[in-house]
């Protein structure tokens, strides 16, 4: 295994091609999430007709983000299991208006499924895959990616969303995401894929004491030198600790978001966009006059 503890990662450097744009990392970006089911852990049943969906599609990118990711299957802890047809039938007319109303507005859609993947970027334009199972739940989608030439989330995963936070378990917690993306990168690499996103996965088969150690090491994903999203927005592992639930989390997002951009974090997913925002301001300018 390399030394995860030391390279020299400069964000500076990472760039992504998107469609005919190239995104650059000078500064961190920002990432709304649309969520298009009944049943998400925070604003589930929310957005389930156009008029919601084109309004909170305008907010987010008013409110200043980079970035809108659109998901039809919730995976929160337990969270039960939706059809291939069910995923496609919410996630295909949301993303088709608002691909119309917002034709320059770079889509991420949310999906561990090659199928739903290719139809929505073929179909409608999706410039971005983002896949909470890296891979893991079809193994089809390493190949749709390549195929699709569109940038790839990669969220680190153990087990499934329906049995993720039965007692997750790791003799070594680093070691182990360390090895999982170090193998799917070189997969992804041998097909030609280059534009790819690390995701840690914050909750998803992670104990609480889990969570807070990634935030502390964050740093050592840098070795990769790849942009590193994070998505800790009103999760529990701010009001398991602080107390709460997830309508009072806000402040906990906006203080770990805070430290994992000081951490090398690119991307922030979020579903306050403007405290994000904001977030991301001030940490560029306290960069800038480093």
């Amino acid at each position: 295994m390399q030394n995860y503890k030391t390279n020299c990662f400069n964000s500076d450097n990472l760039t992504i091609k998107c469609g005919d744009n190239t995104i650059n990392f000078r500064n961190p970006l920002v990432m709304g999430i649309l969520n298009l089911t009944p049943d998400s852990f925070y604003d589930g049943g929310s957005y389930l007709n156009e008029e919601n969906i084109i309004k909170r599609a305008s907010q987010i990118l008013d409110e200043g983000a980079d970035i809108i990711d659109l998901g039809a299957y919730s995976t929160r802890p337990g969270a039960a299991e939706v059809s291939t047809a069910e995923e496609y039938k919410r996630m295909a007319p949301a993303v088709k208006c608002v691909r119309k109303e917002f034709p320059k507005a770079i889509l991420s859609i949310d999906t561990f499924r090659a199928e739903i993947a290719s139809k929505i970027v073929e179909e409608f334009g999706a410039c971005i895959i983002n896949d909470i199972s890296g891979g893991t739940l079809d193994e089809s989608m390493y190949e749709t990616v390549a195929r699709l030439k569109v940038p790839y989330i990669m969220m680190h995963i153990k087990g499934t969303p329906q049995n993720m936070q039965k007692n997750p378990e790791y003799d070594d917690l680093m070691g182990e995401l360390m090895d999982f993306f170090e193998k799917r990168i070189k997969k992804l690499n041998s097909l030609g894929c280059k534009d790819i996103i690390l995701d840690p996965g914050f909750g998803f088969g992670k104990t609480l004491v889990h969570n807070y150690e990634i935030v502390a090491r964050l740093k050592e994903f840098n070795i990769f030198n790849l942009p590193v999203l994070i998505g800790v927005s009103r999760k529990s592992m701010i009001y398991k600790f602080l107390g709460g639930d997830p309508s009072t989390s806000l402040n906990g997002t906006t203080a770990l978001n805070m430290i994992s951009l000081e951490r090398g974090a690119s991307i922030l997913r979020v579903h306050d966009v403007r405290e994000a925002v904001e977030c991301v301001k001030l940490y560029s300018k306290i960069k800038s006059q480093s």
